[in-house]
This record gives C-alpha cells, sequence and structure tokens, in this order.
C-alpha cells in the first residue's frame, strides 16, 4: 500500500507528539530547564549571541526518552538533500531543521525547500553536506527551545 507523503508526514507527527506523552515529558511554560529524576537538568537552553536562535543541550538520557535521531545532508544531483523528515514547519510555514554540531547539542537552522523527492527534502538553502540533522524529536526540541524565555 502506498501512502501519499503528505498523510506519511501527519502519521510520523502524530507518531512523534505520542512518543512525547509516553515519555512523560514535561514541556511546560516554566523558567527552569526540564529535570530527571535525579534532579539533574535533562536540557539546558542558551540563547546564541547574536542571533534569534538558542542552543539546546540534552543530557544522553534525555536524547534517549525523546528517541532523538539524525542523519547527515547529503548532495545529491548537485543540491544539498536531506531526508523530509528532518524538515520542520512553524506556524507561518517557514521551513527549518535543527542540526547537531556536537553530540546533545541542538541548533535550529533555517532551510529554504525546493521541492520533495520521494521522502528527501532538495534544498535551496541549507546546513552543508555532511551536517548532521534531527530526524526525529525536532517537535520536542522546538517545544524545550521556544518555551525558553530570558530573565
Amino acid at each position: 500500500m502506498k501512502i501519499n507523503w503528505q498523510v506519511g508526514r501527519v502519521l510520523r507527527l502524530v507518531a512523534v507528539g505520542l512518543v512525547a506523552v509516553a515519555a512523560g515529558l514535561s514541556l511546560s511554560a516554566c523558567e527552569t530547564p526540564a529535570e530527571v529524576e535525579t534532579g539533574e537538568e535533562a536540557a539546558t537552553v542558551e540563547p546564541i549571541k547574536g542571533t534569534d536562535v538558542n542552543r539546546v543541550t540534552l543530557t544522553k538520557e534525555a536524547a534517549e526518552r525523546l528517541g532523538i535521531e539524525t542523519a547527515s545532508v547529503q548532495r545529491a544531483g548537485g543540491r544539498e538533500v536531506l531526508p523530509d523528515a528532518a524538515v520542520v514547519y512553524d506556524p507561518g510555514g517557514t521551513t527549518f531543521t535543527y542540526s547537531s554540531p556536537k553530540p546533545l547539542t541542538f541548533v535550529r537552522h533555517a532551510i529554504t525547500v525546493d521541492h520533495i523527492n520521494g521522502t528527501q527534502a532538495v534544498l535551496k538553502k541549507g546546513p552543508p553536506v555532511g551536517s548532521a540533522v534531527v530526524t526525529v524529536g525536532s517537535q520536542e526540541l522546538s517545544g524545550l527551545e521556544n518555551e525558553y524565555e530570558p530573565e
């Protein structure tokens, strides 16, 4: 049975939401970082100076609970491509992805999608080839990043 890519995307988003609920992670609007049962901060969010972007750093346990998965940006047909699962849409329809410049660290990266080819997003603009991008867990990272309010 072949599933329309839009239906597949909706099903993936629903599955991601269910995983977050099942994991029992709280992404409530609070001024303190999320904590694991030991009292250790599960996530820290810090602004990147000179930008409107925050750096989200997770503990290993938090990344495992969220089921974070990544893939590398590739080159195909002279263009950068990434899995369509790495594309996130904000409420205004703007596209972005979360790159992972180092393990357990995630940064929102604006992208411009030219088109979707099967399960690959062909980019006009995005992270360089070889960059790790989040394919599972982006919605949770966005929730963490957007709930952060500097003091």
